[in-house]
C-alpha cells in the first residue's frame, strides 16, 4: 500500500543520483499526466516530480480540494522526506498559484523553498480579478466555458458519461482558483521565470510581469504564440526553453530582467 507521500508525487523517471527534482503541477481539471512525456527531455541532469492531486487518475475516489490553503499545507506536508537534493516548481495556470502559495508555505514553516519558481499561464498573484465566477455555472454554461477555454479534451465534454465523471473536479478546481484571496507576505527569494501565451488574452503580458515584485531576486517573462494552453500547442518550445532555463539556473547562470 502506498503511504501518503508517495500518492503524492511520483517520478516521471529517475535521473542521475543526487539530480535536482523539477515539482510539476497541474492546471485545473488536469493531472500529472499532462507532464509525463517532458521527463525524456530532461533525464538524466533533472527527475520530474509528478504531483498527483486528488480527485483525478490513481486518486479519483478522493474529494478535490475546493481552497489552496489546506492543499498547500498538505503538499508541504507530503514534501517531508524530499529536501535531499535541490528542487524547483513548475505549473501552469493553477498549477502557478499552487507553484507560488506553496513556495511561502515552506518558507512559513521554516522549510527550505524551491531554488527557483516556473510559472505559466497565471496573471500575478496581487493582480485582482475582476472577472464574475464560473464553478457555479449551470453545467449547459460552465460546459461551454471549458470548451471556450479549449484545455478539456472535447472527448470528455462532448460524452456525458465522461462530463458527468469529470466535471466535479473541474468546477472544483474552478472555485479554488475563483476564491483564491491573495495575502501580502515578503517577497520570495528565489528567481521567478514566467511563461505567458502571445494570444491569451485572459492573461496579459502585463499581468504576467506583475509577478516581479513577488520575487527579490530575478524575474524573467518568456512568451509563446498560442493561447491560455500554449503549453500544449507550443510543447516542443516550451519544454525546451523551460529545461535551458532550469539548466541555467542550476549552473549558475544569472537571469536576465525582463
Amino acid at each position: 500500500m502506498n503511504s501518503p507521500h508517495t500518492r503524492w508525487f511520483e517520478n516521471a523517471q529517475r535521473g542521475r543520483e543526487g539530480a535536482p527534482r523539477l515539482f510539476c503541477f497541474p492546471y485545473a481539471g488536469g493531472s500529472a499526466q499532462v507532464y509525463r512525456s517532458w521527463q525524456r527531455q530532461f533525464t538524466p541532469e533533472v527527475t520530474l516530480s509528478l504531483a498527483h492531486l486528488p480527485g483525478r487518475a490513481m486518486r479519483i475516489s478522493e474529494p478535490p480540494f475546493r481552497r489552496i490553503k489546506p492543499l498547500v499545507e498538505a503538499l508541504a506536508q507530503a514534501m517531508v522526506p524530499r529536501p535531499e537534493t535541490p528542487f524547483a516548481f513548475w505549473g501552469h495556470s493553477m498549477g502557478a498559484l499552487i507553484s507560488f502559495e506553496l513556495a511561502r508555505e515552506l518558507r512559513r514553516l521554516g522549510r527550505n523553498g524551491p531554488v527557483a519558481l516556473f510559472v505559466s499561464g497565471r496573471t500575478a498573484p496581487q493582480v485582482p480579478d475582476h472577472d464574475p465566477p464560473t464553478f457555479n455555472l449551470p453545467e449547459k454554461e460552465f460546459i461551454a466555458e471549458l470548451r471556450r477555454l479549449n484545455g478539456t479534451p472535447k472527448e470528455v465534454l462532448d460524452s456525458p458519461e465522461l462530463t458527468q465523471l469529470f466535471l466535479p473536479v473541474i468546477r472544483a478546481d474552478f472555485e479554488l482558483v475563483e476564491n483564491y484571496v491573495y495575502e501580502p507576505e515578503e517577497p520570495l527569494d528565489c528567481p521567478i521565470h514566467v511563461y505567458g501565451g502571445l494570444e491569451d488574452s485572459a492573461v496579459p503580458t502585463g499581468n504576467l510581469k506583475a509577478w516581479q515584485i513577488q520575487t527579490s531576486g530575478p524575474c524573467a517573462t518568456r512568451m509563446f504564440p498560442g493561447g491560455h494552453f500554449f503549453v500544449h500547442t507550443c510543447a516542443a518550445d516550451v519544454i525546451s526553453i523551460l529545461r535551458r532555463d532550469v539548466f541555467n539556473y542550476l549552473a549558475g547562470k544569472p537571469v536576465k530582467r525582463s
